[in-house]
């Protein structure tokens, strides 16, 4: 799995040396957090791939890493099996035009960047770790029961 780290200027995608490997990339992708338009979250990351790796891996239904290019623009592509995705869209003026990222921690990563950043890096399973303990603390609003309707007599 990817790692991504977030600032108040970046999001930056970590890649693990397998993952370099496949995805033939030496540097982690930077994106400015300013170049973001929208993040969308999907179960099947493999219906929003585009075009073909070019330098990249694919193996069916398993892995595809790497730039995918098309003539909508180029994607960074991190799809392992079918699991829960990220697909962000970027501005015009980025390396790439679109992030297809699978992580667990989708529902995390929209809640922060929508947050005002850090200057220091956070990583996005931090974040996500920490919003889990925090509903674990809270305790469950009780639910109330209902009064049974009392007779009434005529």
């Amino acid at each position: 799995m990817v790692t991504l780290l977030l600032d108040s200027t970046q999001l930056e995608v970590v890649l693990s040396p397998f993952e370099r490997t496949l995805a033939r990339r030496v540097d982690p992708v930077r994106v400015e957090r300013a170049s973001i338009r929208k993040v969308q979250l999907t179960d099947d990351a493999w219906t929003w791939l585009r075009g073909v790796p070019n330098p990249g891996t694919r193996v069916r239904g398993t892995i595809a890493m790497g730039t995918w290019r098309s003539s909508g623009g180029d994607d960074f592509v991190v799809v392992r099996r079918r699991q829960p995705a990220a697909v962000i869209d970027l501005l015009p003026d980025a390396e790439f035009a679109r992030l297809v990222l699978t992580t667990r921690h989708g529902i995390a990563l929209v809640q922060a960047l929508r947050l005002e950043g850090e200057d220091d890096p956070l990583d996005v399973a931090e974040i996500a770790a920490a919003a889990e303990s925090e509903e674990s603390v809270s305790p469950r609003p009780r639910r109330r029961r209902r009064a049974a309707p009392s007779a009434v007599t005529a």
